[in-house]
């Protein structure tokens, strides 16, 4: 069997690896012109549903890396004002395993051949069953399946299902990155809370790994190569829906919002990495209508995206890669056919799926200010 991914984000890469595991061909396309050309996040933070899919894609002699290069996390969830004073909350303490997404991106390329430049322009079923993908530089390619793991813009959803569009929530969020020194150490009792400014919300949280990641691969895993990364506090400022930076930089946008905040939390943006803090929108993907039964699917953001407030879409797409890799393992070892199994895969991803979204969009009014009315909370 051959499975061609389109999109070389966490999802396509984490199922290429489990088909891999499995004896079975994955060959991954990537439109970006380069793996690194793009911001790619930082701190995730994993369920234990998420946590266990990851593993179950990855070589078992991987697991010990694996371990050594997340953190542990635990979040009261409190509402703060810009002097860092309790003033409500926001639900129950949250405790969970965090690792970086750029860290765990390199983990699940090792091994893998990576077609970049390759931007997805179209796909036809053959007569006999196959799917052949077109693309925009390079040869066509033939596949028993293509998956679209290409985000919220896939270009395969566009063509399997056009009526499956983006919403955009209105909502726009600045995000960095800021060594964690001694100083922000302090800082704790916020990370995971929201600090609600006037007309905006700061969110916090920690990235302390178990051994540093290059040194993990080093020590665990030879033939992994990680990067260099050493602990830091992701910070994420929401804007009211529709909100613009209003400066140059994204961190200068951060900073010019918080005129009289907490000197601790204006050190942290002004020290941020200046090449790693952007404007992000808020855009979700609820998978409804099903499409004809086909050797093509959908996974991830291309099918559910949801709203960071959720905590939960990463989650969802290592999700949906274990499981679609567990479903084509039945394929090859003859208990079900292609398109049963794709079958199997996507009428229970479409139920998670859907209620990942439902949750992460209930979760955004709580985070996203509101720039008509005085700030207000209710707890």
């Amino acid at each position: 069997m051959r499975v061609s991914v389109v999109g070389a984000g966490l999802g396509g890469l984490c199922l290429a690896q489990g088909l891999r595991g499995a004896g079975i061909q994955a060959d991954v396309y990537e439109r970006d012109p380069a793996i690194t050309a793009r911001f790619q996040g930082y701190r995730l933070v994993l369920s234990p549903v998420g946590f266990e899919a990851l593993r179950g894609c990855l070589p078992p002699r991987w697991h010990p890396l694996l371990d050594a290069i997340v953190g542990d996390a635990f979040a009261e969830q409190l509402v703060l004002d810009p002097q860092l004073n309790r003033i409500g909350e926001l639900g129950p303490g949250r405790s969970g395993t965090v690792i970086d997404r750029h860290v765990l991106r390199h983990l699940l390329l090792t091994g893998l051949t990576v077609r970049t430049g390759a931007a997805l322009t179209g796909y036809d079923v053959l007569d006999d069953g196959k799917v052949e993908g077109r693309f925009a530089h390079g040869a066509p390619t033939t596949a028993d399946l293509l998956v679209g793991a290409d985000g919220v813009g896939s270009a395969v959803r566009a063509v399997l299902s056009p009526q499956t569009t983006a919403t955009d929530t209105g909502a726009r969020f600045v995000i960095g990155r800021t060594p964690l020194t001694e100083r922000f150490a302090t800082l704790a009792p916020a990370f995971g809370s929201k600090i609600a400014g006037d007309g905006v919300s700061l969110m916090l949280g920690a990235m302390r790994f178990r051994t540093p990641p290059k040194q993990a691969a080093e020590e665990l895993a030879p033939e992994v190569t990680l990067p260099d990364i050493r602990d830091y506090v992701r910070w994420a400022m929401l804007l009211p829906p529709s909100g613009s930076l209003g400066a140059p930089t994204a961190q200068e946008a951060a900073l010019s919002r918080m005129e009289g905040w907490h000197p601790d939390l204006q050190a942290l943006i002004e020290q941020a990495d200046p090449d790693n803090s952007t404007l992000l929108s808020i855009r979700v993907v609820e998978p409804r209508e099903r499409w004809a039964p086909g050797p093509v699917t959908l996974l991830g953001d291309a099918i559910h995206a949801t709203s960071p407030t959720g905590g939960n879409g990463a989650n969802t797409a290592l999700r949906d890669a274990d499981l679609l890799r567990r479903c084509l393992i039945e394929v090859v070892e003859r208990r079900q056919d292609l398109l049963g199994a794709v079958g199997d895969y996507e009428r229970q991803m479409f139920e998670y799926g859907g209620e990942a979204v439902r949750h992460s969009l209930a979760a955004l009014p709580a985070f996203v200010p509101n720039s008509d009315r005085p700030s207000r909370h209710r707890f």
